[in-house]
């Protein structure tokens, strides 16, 4: 739905690089290496202490600020005055007057998490996707970090007036709530920075690779096809390998025990820019063979949905949101348009 609107003003983007700390390196270590992804149900990283991956990454430029700093760097926007019109008529009225209170939960980078100076603050590329959108509707941007377990009654009892936290639109969810999309659902395969391997995109490109990933998660079952079809080929087929802990997976891979890490892309984004110990290699839609994408939650029927896509078709339109993921690395999940309940992925 591709609305002409007038491109909202884009404020300048102050990046800001910092020497990362042997504290910030710990941090990110444990933080962000979540191996499942949203689909169907949330994605976590494990609360688990890390150890150092060989290389002096406590000398390494990082080039996020994961301090409160960060959020003067956000993208904001002035009112988009279709979407204010549209808020209005559709008969929308925020939980708090004046203000838009979105739901996320700060459980890893760049996705959402708490900054390391006062583990209140939450950054992170869903919370500036948030920002955005409350700056196009002409509200304040109030958010509140919940447990992801706890966003659907949340939204849906009126405690919150949206949720952004990397939930996939599924056919279950949409009986309950209203999406518009925002980023596409991406994993990613992830091997050592100096690995020769460039590129996995295939069955055959993991014959005898020794990959890491989660368990019961849609990745582990595309991995495990692959290795099927390898087999049948007559390849050798190559070997899924499991860890509880994150940080012993990296630990893994930095030592040649594994081969790769097959996992969500925003993870393996963050952690190849700020350490340069990885490299992405490949990536496929979560949903695959299907089309798997992320959307602004609301309650079903609020009539929310519609203005926030016009919003953030704005920004597409701007540039303002390439410019929102550019700043987290997460440019490989853009959208080329926002959708109201596209087909979601569909019911177990």
């Amino acid at each position: 739905m591709n609305t002409s609107v007038a491109p909202p003003t884009r404020a300048g983007i102050r990046r800001t690089r910092r020497v990362a700390g042997v504290a910030l390196a710990g941090l990110t270590l444990t933080a962000l290496l979540g191996l499942t992804a949203c689909s169907a149900v949330s994605s976590a990283a494990d609360d688990t202490a890390s150890g150092s991956s060989g290389s002096d990454s406590s000398t390494a430029e990082s080039p996020f600020d994961l301090t409160t700093a960060n959020v003067d760097g956000r993208p904001r926007i002035d009112p988009v005055p279709e979407a204010v019109e549209a808020l209005k008529a559709s008969g929308f009225k925020p939980i708090q007057a004046g203000k838009f209170t979105v739901a996320h939960s700060a459980y890893e980078p760049p996705l959402g998490f708490l900054a390391e100076d006062d583990n209140t603050t939450l950054l992170g590329v869903e919370p500036d996707i948030a920002q955005l959108v409350a700056d196009g509707l002409g509200l304040e941007y109030t958010p509140e970090n919940v447990a992801w377990a706890d966003w659907p009654l949340g939204v849906e009892s009126g405690k919150y007036d949206a949720v952004v936290s990397n939930v996939t639109v599924t056919e279950e969810r949409k009986e309950l709530f209203d999406f518009a999309i925002h980023r596409d659902d991406v994993l990613a395969f992830a091997v050592k920075a100096d690995n020769e391997i460039d590129s996995i995109t295939e069955a055959k490109d993991v014959a005898g690779l020794r990959v890491v990933v989660g368990s019961g998660t849609n990745q582990e079952k595309i991995l495990l096809d692959w290795f099927a079809e390898n087999e049948k080929a007559g390849l050798e087929p190559g070997e899924p390998v499991y860890y509880e802990d994150n940080a012993a997976a990296q630990l893994a891979l930095a030592s040649g025990r594994v081969d790769a890490i097959f996992g969500p892309n925003p993870t393996a984004a963050f952690a190849a820019a700020l350490t340069g110990e990885s490299k992405v290699v490949g990536t496929l839609n979560g949903g695959f063979p299907l089309n798997a994408q992320i959307g602004v939650t609301t309650k079903k029927g609020n009539g929310l949905a519609e203005p926030v896509a016009i919003v953030l078709n704005s920004i597409i339109e701007s540039g303002v949101y390439a410019d929102a993921l550019e700043r987290w690395d997460l440019s490989d999940e853009a959208v080329t348009e926002s959708l109201v309940n596209p087909p979601g992925l569909p019911k177990p």
